[in-house]
This record gives structure tokens, C-alpha cells and sequence, in this order.
């Protein structure tokens, strides 16, 4: 399904800007996969296409279709494409409920991210 489906739209409006910011939803390169009840998009994965052949994971699912193991079905038709696509799935799973989403898909965690922005210069400048 592509990302500008309106399903998928109103899904991201539904959560929330924070949650649909932390989701990455909006940022990928790969199909999105969905479930839907009637019309409506449940809830969708899908991943980026990162360096070194990662393919980087985005799960979102509706705020009343959560504890229903909607993340988890969506999300293992993603994994299950970016390996097909011979890309290693990554996921980065900050709150509780997606890292028990990812340790049930077997993920596990080798890791830590950390960001920074130094001062008050604008994103753009200096590249």
C-alpha cells in the first residue's frame, strides 16, 4: 500500500504527532503493510532503506487497537519483505510496548543511540 494512502493518512492523524513521529511511518521506502477494520488502517509497518543494507523498522498502530497483537502481525510482514530484499531488519524500539514487540519477532538488542545538537546551529548548515 503506497504511504499516501489515505488509510495510512488518517492513521497518522489518529496517533497523535508525537507517536507518529516516533513510528518513522511517513519516512518509508519499502510497501507499507496494513491492517484494516472495514475502511479504517489498524494498523501499518513497514521499514527505510538504510546504509550497509539495513532496512530500518516503522510500526504504528491505531490508539483502540492496541494490546490486540495488530504491531506484531504487521511488523513481521515487514521484517519478513526486508529479508526477502536480503536487508537486515533493525528496529528502534524506545518505549515498552514496541520493545516487547520487537523481542517477540526475535529482536534483540545490541545497542544504544544517542543524538545531539550542538548550540543553536539550524540542521542545514554545514553540509
Amino acid at each position: 500500500m503506497p504511504i499516501g494512502d489515505r488509510g495510512l493518512a488518517a492513521l497518522l492523524a489518529l496517533a497523535g504527532e508525537e507517536e507518529a513521529g516516533e513510528s518513522g511511518l511517513e519516512d518509508v521506502s519499502s510497501p507499507a503493510f496494513c491492517l484494516r477494520r472495514g475502511d479504517e488502517v489498524v494498523a501499518a509497518a513497514g521499514y527505510r532503506s538504510w546504509p550497509q543494507s539495513v532496512a530500518h523498522l516503522s510500526v504504528l498502530v491505531s490508539p483502540h487497537g492496541r494490546g490486540r497483537r495488530l504491531a506484531r502481525a504487521v511488523a513481521s510482514a515487514a521484517v519478513a519483505h526486508a529479508l526477502g530484499a536480503g536487508l537486515l531488519p533493525q528496529w528502534r524500539a524506545r518505549p515498552g510496548p514496541s520493545q516487547r514487540v520487537a523481542v517477540a519477532l526475535g529482536f534483540h538488542e545490541l545497542g544504544a543511540q544517542l543524538s545531539v545538537r550542538l548550540g543553536d546551529v539550524p540542521l542545514d548548515q554545514g553540509r
